[in-house]
Formats: structure tokens, sequence, C-alpha cells
């Protein structure tokens, strides 16, 4: 196996069902997840359900049953949405698992034994659907900052976490790795809210006995981020096996949405300090998917089910738009329309049509039999520049430009098509030149293929079978398999029907 990678979506809260909010993220994580199998690394990606805390516990009272059977039926709603959208997670956590409570135990007890944590009164304001408390300069009217919801006021005695110690190992950390929080717009709040200075978080409750109970006080049970924000290390192995939790640990990727930026780049890694613990490598944090320029919540009942959408759109139509049409990092704002658009003009018109048209002439003018590719060529350079583009945009988490730089090369691939006219060229018998056209936009098409496969997996492997090649694509490894000319000569092609048959909408 080669290098551990470890990325890893949120844990979703089963309040709700799944929505293309939730998929956005867990996509976004998949892509990368497959990309860096193509380079042979032993990837662990990770998702899972929070079902602990208040927010659940009142969910399940207004369904009328139990929290755990609430989180039951919700949980495999998200575990049959991700199977839909052909996730490749190689763990699935949920928080009420066994494994899980005995990790948090043993991590909230080294945080105590390390004079970390300590009995307080608490008395201020607490919303449920943040799991947050807040103080009074940090609302408005009455209401929570995120949500807009009316704010409750809580006096219980609670255990506190005393992230204030944390403040200056905090900002030094991310003074030595400024990466670790990305992007830059995310890492300049992140330090304004560090310097602004730290209070001391409330990390338990006596008023819900539905949570993980404190190991030196089972009165009190864990305050959800003591408890969720451990799933990641639970399932790498954290107190039940060593060696497979330093192997992954810490983490390549958490992919969040902003509004828990500040749980996961200062309480997070401040509460790993405290165990003795290395902080995450890189907290990446996306802005919200948007409807109708408002964020997707059961209130505004502007969600959206991605079964809805892979009906129209396909599992590939679906991965995508949310990859190419929205930017990972600021607010996005989906629409129908441009679903449409993006669909039809990069999928249908671009790359499904570059693969109809060459593999149909390839059976036309070649008996069917793919022609080697030159070892130089126009397409070979366009390759290659694709390919080094890939890598960077891969590398920031720039997926629309992993797209563009794709769409780059099947553009250079249909120009060149329009420009040498292989169909002129076999009337007028140049069998030679027909051959050297169409050998290099078959490797030109094996190329797009791969890199292609982390967004749209379905269509590559297709494409990739179509190609006649008998190997097994999700078996490539890069930079070799990206070398031009690898491509096998001889093999029988297919065109077959549309990859991507054109969108008509109403």
């Amino acid at each position: 196996m080669g290098s551990p990678f470890y990325v890893t979506t949120p844990i979703y809260y089963v309040n709700d069902v799944p929505h293309i909010g939730h998929a956005y993220t867990t996509v976004a994580a998949d892509a990368l997840a497959r990309w860096r199998r193509l380079w042979g690394d032993d990837v662990v990606f990770l998702t899972g359900t929070d079902e602990h805390g208040l927010k659940i516990q009142r969910a399940a009272e207004e369904h009328g049953v139990t929290p755990k059977e609430w989180a039951d039926k919700t949980s495999e709603r998200f575990r049959e949405t991700w199977e839909l959208l052909e996730i490749t997670n190689t763990d699935f956590i949920r928080t009420t698992e066994p494994r899980h409570k005995m990790a948090v135990q043993k991590f909230l007890q080294r945080v105590y034994d390390n004079g970390f944590i300590e009995l307080n009164t608490y008395e201020g304001l607490y919303c449920v659907a943040c799991e947050a408390y807040y103080a009074d300069d940090e609302i408005s009217d009455g209401n929570c900052p995120v949500h807009k919801r009316p704010i409750e006021r809580v006096r219980e005695d609670n255990y506190f976490f005393k992230l204030s110690e944390f403040q200056n190992r905090l900002l030094q950390h991310y003074t030595d790795h400024p990466e670790a929080v990305q992007p830059e717009s995310r890492r300049n709040e992140v330090l304004g809210f560090i310097k602004g200075g730290l209070r001391d978080f409330s990390m338990s409750r006596t008023s819900i006995s539905w949570g993980i109970p404190l190991p030196w006080d089972e009165s009190h049970v864990a305050y959800v981020w003591f408890d969720a924000l451990f799933n990641y290390c639970t399932a790498v192995g954290y107190g039940t096996d060593e060696a497979q939790f330093n192997k992954y640990w810490p983490v390549n990727y958490h992919l969040v949405g902003k509004d828990i930026l500040r749980f996961h780049a200062v309480f997070w890694p401040a509460m790993l300090m405290a165990a003795g613990e290395a902080p995450p490598q890189c907290v990446f944090a996306h802005g919200f998917l948007l409807v109708g320029g408002e964020k997707m919540s059961k209130t505004a009942l502007n969600q959206i089910a991605p079964a809805d959408l892979v009906k129209q759109f396909g599992v590939d139509g679906f991965r995508y738009h949310f990859l190419a049409d929205q930017r990972f990092g600021p607010d996005g704002d989906f629409s129908f329309e441009s679903m449409v658009s993006r669909y039809n003009a990069d999928l249908a018109n671009n790359y499904g049509n570059l693969a109809q048209r060459v593999l149909a002439m390839t059976e036309r003018y070649c008996g069917g039999e793919t022609p080697a590719a030159r070892a130089d060529g126009p397409l070979k350079s366009a390759a290659e520049q694709a390919f080094i583009a890939v890598v960077e945009n891969f590398a920031s988490l720039d997926f629309p430009e992993v797209s563009s730089a794709i769409a780059r090369l099947i553009g250079a691939a249909n120009a060149y098509i329009e420009e040498q006219e292989p169909w002129k060229l076999y009337k007028s018998e140049e069998t030679e030149k027909v051959f050297t056209v169409l050998g290099d936009c078959l490797e030109t098409l094996r190329i797009v293929a791969l890199l292609a496969l982390p967004i749209i997996p379905n269509a590559s492997t297709e494409l990739w079978r179509r190609l006649g090649i008998d190997t097994d694509i999700d078996q490539e490894r890069f930079p070799e398999a990206a070398q031009w000319g690898r491509g096998p000569s001889g093999t029988q092609v297919i065109s077959g029907d549309p990859l991507f048959p054109r969108l008509e909408v109403s």
C-alpha cells in the first residue's frame, strides 16, 4: 500500500434527512479520496452520523419515538443516499456505537487527568440547533446568529474545558502551519476569533441523558462537541489500535461547512492538544450551498433530496454539477436551470460528443481497431498540460478548475478533429493519416477517462470499456498512467449509445 491518506466529512445530524447540502461536502470528499487512490495512497475516507444531544432528543420526541429509534431510522437514510451517489467511504461511523463511547471516555479521562477540565456553574445562552453556547454580544434580537431562531437561557452545573489556556498555542500553531485552515479567508476568520480572546466552554450537560456519560462523573453527559468531534479519532483506532491510529493521525483533511469552522479549527485542535495529540493537518471549510439565495433548512422549506436530481441527471450528472459548477470555498447558489445548462454543455456536447464521434469514426474508418498514438503531436502537449493543471487544482481542492482543465483537453481534441477532418482523409484514401488522427484522439480519450474518474466515475469506467482496455481503470496509477502513449493499440472499440444523452427539460 502507498502513503496513508485520511479524509473526513462532518458527521451529519440525524435530526433531519439528507439534502444536497450534505451531498455537496460528501461528493467533494469522495472525489478527493478517489483522486488519492489513483496515486496509490492507502486511503481512509470517513463519513457518518452525529446522534447525541438535545437536538436529537427533541426531534425524536416530536416524532413519538426514542432517540435511538430516531437515530437508527435517519442514519440509514444517509447510508442509502451515499450508496445512491456511489460514495466510496471506507467507514461509516455512528456516535451511538460502542467503539465510539469507549474511545470518547478514554479521551475525556486523559484531558481531565491533564488538568484541562473543571466543574463550574454555567448561566447563559444556548442554541439547540447549533448545539453551542453564545455570549450576549453574539446574538441579535434574541436569535441565534446562524439559525435566526430564538435562543434559550440555561443555568446548570457543568464541567468546563479550559479553552482559554490554548490561545497562544493555537496562534503559534497557525503561524507555523498556515495551511492548517483553508481557504485563506477562513484562516483569517479563525485567527481573528482566537485573537479576540478564547473563553472556557461547557463540555457537559446534566439536563439531558442522551449522550455519553463522563467517566469520572456519570451524572453528566459529554457536551456534543467533545462527543461528535472525536469520531474522527475513533474511526482510526484511538483506544483500540495504537499502531493504526498513529498511521493515519493526524488527519489530512477535515472537509466542513463554514458554520462549524470555529469548532473544528479552534475547539478541536485545542482539545487534541489537551490530550497530547496532534491537531489536524488541514481543516477546509466551504461556504453554504444556497437555494434561491437562502441556506437550506426545514423552516425555509427549500431542501432538495439528492435522489430527486439523480432521477433526471444520473449519478455522474449530479456529481459533476456540484463539483464543476460550485466553487469549494465561497457560498454557492443552486439552480435547476444552471444544472441543465452545465450538463448539456460540458457532458453531453463536449465529453460525450468527443467520445461518440471518435469511437464511431474508429469503427467506420479503422474497422473498430485502435491505431497506435504518435510518440509526439499537438494532443500530447495538451494532455501533459491538462495533467499538470489537474494535479495542481486537486491539491488546492479547486474542483471547478479541475473540470476546466479536463474540458480544455477535450476542446483541444475536438479542435484537432475539425482541423484534420479525418472524414475527408478517409474519402481521399489517406489511411495512414486517418490512423494518426484517430490514434491521437483515442489516446486523449484514455487520459480524459483517467482524469475525470474522481468526478464522473461511471462515464469514465464505461469509456474505458468502450476503448477496449481490458484492465480495471480503478487499478491505474499516476503519474505513469497519464503518460502519453501508454494506451494499447489493436484493441476493439465500441461506440454504443451516447454517454450523456442531451436533456430536454420543459
